[in-house]
């Protein structure tokens, strides 16, 4: 494969065809993201958004509980839809040094075949109020609604959009996870024997 980092491979042949892609959610801003993503690269699918368990705590911690999170709410949405690719979209905190915590976002993909992804990032520390609220069993969205007065911030702007002052914008973070779980099914004979 020669090509320049500005180049962008077609579309896989498997990603084109797709017609239905479920997001294991009914949030706008994580259906909006997947949209947004599979917009050229299955340009004849519906994306649709459907409410499936994630199979973990509200407030998942670690990156291994928010990544089986993914999983689970990318296979409910597959199954529940009998779509073509489900995504899941999980977002959890992880615990760091002196008490302190950082947010961390996971998205996964599955085929109707099998085949799929994980990919995750977004990590950010988090304000001591906000952490100290999760401790106390708050979910990171409602320890955020607290902190800045507001209410549902996690259908809008959410930790990430409130906490950089708005430099970085919620979906646009969650298009880069979406991106990253897809790479396997992007350049599948970069991964063959995995």
């Amino acid at each position: 494969m020669d090509l320049s980092p500005r180049d962008t491979p077609p579309a896989p042949t498997a990603l084109a065809s797709m017609r239905l892609i479920a997001v294991g959610s009914t949030n706008r801003v994580k259906i909006g993201a997947v949209r947004e993503v599979l917009r050229s690269l299955a340009p004849d699918a519906r994306v649709e958004g459907v409410d499936v368990p994630s199979g973990v705590a509200d407030q998942p911690f670690g990156d291994e509980e928010t990544i089986r999170g993914a999983q689970a709410r990318a296979r409910g949405a597959l199954a529940a839809l009998a779509a073509d690719l489900g995504v899941g979209i999980e977002g959890g905190v992880v615990e760091g040094a002196g008490g302190a915590l950082r947010t961390c976002a996971w998205a996964a993909v599955v085929t109707s075949d099998g085949r799929g992804g994980v990919g995750g990032s977004l990590a950010m520390p988090l304000p001591r109020a906000v952490a100290e609220g999760i401790r106390e069993g708050l979910e990171l969205g409602h320890a955020m609604d607290r902190l800045v007065g507001a209410h549902d911030t996690k259908r809008g702007p959410g930790a990430v959009g409130i906490l950089t002052a708005g430099l970085v914008d919620r979906q646009t973070a969650y298009e880069v996870l979406v991106k990253y779980a897809l790479a396997p099914l992007l350049t599948p004979e970069l991964y063959a024997g995995e």
